[in-house]
C-alpha cells in the first residue's frame, strides 16, 4: 500500500534549505508526500518537486494563546482530512501545536524534529522564567504521543528536553544536524589576497551578529587587513532580529561588509577565509557544516550545538559565548597563521565526510518512518 507523510514546517523556506531531500528520497521509496507549512514565495517551487502543499497561517513573531489555538486546529483539520502515516513536526512551534493536534487527531506515528530549544530557553528575566515553564508543559503534552521518535541534533538538548517531558531512551534519536550534500560542496583552495572573514546566518541577535561586529571593529582599529562580511538578512518575524538601519551603519562606519541573502552557498563559502559563528545556542548549525565540508576553519562559541559541528582546536576555534574579545584574538590566531587554516580547513573536510553526508541523513529518517509505520 501507498504510504503518506506529511511534514509540518512553520515556513517554506526552511523546508526547502533543511528537509527536502529527506522528502524527495521518501518519494523514491513510494511515500506520497504532503507538507503544511507557512508560505513565502516558495510554492511553485514546492510543487515542482511534487508535494501537496497545505499552507499555513503560522505567525513566528506571535506569542498568543489565540494564535496558537488557531494553529493547532487548523493542523487538526489536516490531519484529520489527510491522515498521514507519519506526521513528521519540525522546529518549536509546529513541535508543539503540531504534536497536540496529532494526539487530537488521532495520527498513527509522529516524528518531532527538536533543531535548538530556541529563544524561549535562552532568554533572561522573570517573564522568560514563566514562559518556559509553559513552554515545557506543552512539551510534556505534545510529546506524549504513544508511536512517537524525537530526533535531536546534539546531547544537550536531548538530555534537557527527554529530562523535562521524561521521554523513554527508546522515543528520542540523535542525528548530527540536517546534512551536507558532499558533492555539491567540496573542498576548494582558500582565496588569495587579503583574508575574508565571514558570518553566513540569518542575522539575529542570538546569532551573535553584534559581537562578531563588535570584535570587526576591534580589529579595524588595531589595523588589521581584513574583511570581515555579513551575509544574510534581517528577520522581521523573529523577536532577536537586527534592525536595517543598525546594519547601514555598521556599513557605513566600515566595519562589516554586508552581501545581503545569497542562495548559492558553496560559491559563497569559497569566498571566505574563515567562518565565524557567534551564536548563543543552536541545534547544530547547517552553515558549520557546509563550511566544514568546503574546507574552511571555523570560529563558534562553547555552547550546545556550535561545539558539537566542529572539532575543537582540529577543525575550528571554541570562544566564550557573548565575549567579543575572545572572538576577535581567535579570528587574529586564524587570520595570522593560513596553514593553520588549511590545516584545520582539510581535517572539517574529512570531518564532514565522517558525521553530515546529507545520504547518511536522509536514509536514517526513512528508516525511522518504515519503522513507525510498521509499528502502527
Amino acid at each position: 500500500m501507498k504510504r503518506t507523510l506529511m511534514f509540518v514546517v512553520n515556513v517554506d523556506w526552511f523546508f526547502l534549505s533543511h528537509r527536502l531531500p529527506i522528502a524527495l528520497e521518501a518519494q523514491r521509496q513510494g511515500y506520497t508526500v504532503h507538507i503544511a507549512t507557512g508560505l513565502t514565495n516558495r510554492l511553485d517551487e514546492l510543487r515542482r518537486h511534487g508535494l501537496i502543499v497545505h499552507p499555513l497561517k503560522l505567525d513566528r513573531s506571535s506569542a498568543s494563546l489565540g494564535n496558537a489555538m488557531r494553529t493547532a486546529r487548523d493542523l487538526w483539520r489536516v490531519f484529520r482530512a489527510v491522515r498521514p502515516d507519519v506526521t513528521h513536526l519540525v522546529t518549536i512551534k509546529p513541535v508543539l501545536l503540531g504534536g497536540l493536534a496529532a494526539r487530537l487527531a488521532g495520527m498513527p506515528a509522529v516524528v518531532m524534529a527538536v533543531s535548538g530549544l530556541g529563544f524561549v530557553f535562552m532568554a533572561r528575566g522573570a517573564k522568560a522564567t514563566v514562559r518556559r515553564w509553559l513552554v515545557g508543559a506543552m512539551y510534556r503534552v505534545a510529546l506524549g504521543h504513544r508511536n512517537l521518535r524525537v530526533i535531536f541534533q546534539n546531547p544537550d538538548d536531548l538530555r534537557s528536553l527527554a529530562t523535562l517531558a521524561k521521554l523513554p531512551d527508546s522515543s528520542v534519536v540523535l542525528i548530527r544536524g540536517s546534512g551536507v550534500d558532499l558533492s555539491r560542496y567540496i573542498p576548494m583552495p582558500l582565496p588569495e589576497g587579503v583574508p575574508v572573514v565571514m558570518l553566513a546566518a540569518r542575522l539575529l541577535a542570538d546569532k551573535g551578529v553584534v559581537e562578531f561586529v563588535q570584535a570587526a571593529r576591534l580589529l579595524k582599529q588595531q589595523g588589521s587587513k581584513a574583511r570581515f562580511v555579513l551575509v544574510g538578512t534581517v528577520d522581521p518575524d523573529n523577536p532577536t532580529s537586527c534592525e536595517q538601519h543598525e546594519l547601514d551603519a555598521w556599513v557605513e562606519e566600515g566595519t562589516v561588509e554586508c552581501w545581503g541573502h545569497l542562495a548559492d552557498m558553496p560559491k559563497v563559502l569559497s569566498a571566505a577565509t574563515i567562518v565565524v559563528l557567534p551564536s548563543y545556542r543552536e541545534g547544530l548549525p547547517k552553515v558549520l557544516l557546509e563550511a566544514a565540508a568546503c574546507g574552511r576553519p571555523v570560529v563558534t562559541t562553547d555552547v550546545p550545538g556550535c561545539r558539537d559541528a566542529i572539532e575543537p582546536g582540529v577543525t575550528g576555534v571554541l570562544v566564550p559565548v557573548r565575549n567579543a574579545q575572545a572572538l576577535a584574538a581567535a579570528m587574529t590566531d586564524l587570520i595570522d597563521a593560513p596553514e593553520r587554516c588549511e590545516t584545520m580547513g582539510n581535517a572539517g573536510r574529512m570531518l564532514a565526510e565522517r558525521a553530515f553526508d546529507i545520504r547518511q541523513v536522509v536514509a536514517t529518517h526513512l528508516k525511522i518512518y518504515d519503522e513507525l509505520v510498521e509499528k502502527s
